[in-house]
């Protein structure tokens, strides 16, 4: 057989091995997306943009509730702490956790031999883009006893990228009693609280806590009602980086109270003034935005933010429209 016959077969039989084969969709080309969600072993989700983590979600079963930790500034370096810098008895204080001091009577927010467990039940989908990464999870807070859970929490987390290495992490929360209604006590602890790296504290670190009420410090801050609550402060030699904790307009009480510390945390204290009830057939919707930014806070910047937090649409969780995916997000409907 001469060189040029061997080249003509040898060309076709290539060509018919790249033919599908009957049934088989050819493949599809394949772009990373920007945003993505990373399962990783040991009960954590990373959040990625760009390649660069931006935060994990822990759900261990040996821990009393969840938590995201780290929360990596543009810099790469974390924003926030496992525990307090001074006080063993505060190690309830997880970077970045929800948690309520008083649930039909039961406290969430310690970690007490008879307090309330928060165990992640599902997740529900993951979901990759240009534009943003989900994570939706279902959450059950266990309490009482004999112990029961009191309520379902589903969460959808989103990360969105920002300029020169920011983003912001927005949580989107729905309570829903179980059987009977739920009543949330007077406590400053509860729902989402933040506990900074001690660089940041200002009693530890070199940072600064202010509010957009152009409020500096805990002793002007702690009780007030604001619309954003910054912890600011060094974060290398030389590296001032910070986070803008945004409340979002339709939350009741809006906006709300700060509970807040000059040794490095704060948190939007919902029931700060007055208990609140939920019914099984009215669920508690909560939404807030973690804001990882450079330098000091720039109110400009934050009231930027602030305008964008409320144009971003709730999402629900529903069941998949396409294969292999038993869930996905939507931008959810009126009424809900």
């Amino acid at each position: 057989m001469n060189t040029t016959r061997r080249h003509f077969i040898a060309t076709v039989l290539s060509s018919v091995a790249a033919l599908p084969l009957r049934g088989q969709q050819p493949a599809k080309p394949f772009r990373f997306p920007r945003c993505r969600i990373v399962p990783h072993a040991e009960h954590q989700t990373a959040f990625e943009l760009g390649g660069r983590e931006t935060t994990r979600w822990h759900f261990p079963q040996d821990y009393p509730r969840p938590f995201f930790y780290p929360f990596n500034g543009p810099s790469g370096a974390t924003l926030t702490r496992m525990g307090h810098p001074g006080a063993p008895n505060h190690d309830h204080h997880q970077s970045i956790w929800f948690a309520h001091n008083d649930v039909n009577g039961t406290t969430f927010w310690a970690n007490k031999k008879d307090g309330g467990i928060i165990r992640q039940k599902d997740w529900l989908c993951y979901e990759d883009g240009d534009e943003h990464a989900i994570m939706a999870a279902r959450l059950g807070w266990f309490g009482g006893k004999p112990e029961r859970e009191l309520m379902e929490h589903t969460l959808i987390a989103i990360n969105r990228p920002g300029e020169k290495g920011e983003h912001t992490l927005e949580l989107q929360s729905t309570f829903c009693a179980m059987k009977q209604p739920v009543e949330l006590g007077k406590t400053n602890f509860g729902f989402l609280a933040v506990r900074v790296a001690k660089s940041i504290s200002a009693f530890f670190g070199g940072g600064k806590i202010s509010d957009s009420e152009g409020r500096v410090g805990e002793p002007d801050i702690f009780g007030k009602q604001a619309m954003w609550m910054d912890y600011s402060g060094p974060v290398a030699e030389g590296v001032t980086e910070g986070i803008t904790f945004f409340d979002h307009p339709t939350n009741p009480r809006s906006p709300t109270h700060w509970h807040v510390r000059s040794d490095g945390w704060m948190g939007a204290a919902l029931c700060l003034n007055d208990g609140l009830t939920i019914a099984p057939d009215a669920p508690l919707k909560l939404r807030y935005l973690l804001h990882a930014h450079r330098g000091d806070v720039d109110k400009n910047r934050a009231a930027q933010v602030l305008a964008e937090f409320k144009q971003f649409p709730l999402l629900e969780v529903v069941k998949g429209s396409v294969a292999h995916r038993q869930f996905e997000t939507r931008v959810a409907r009126a009424g809900k």
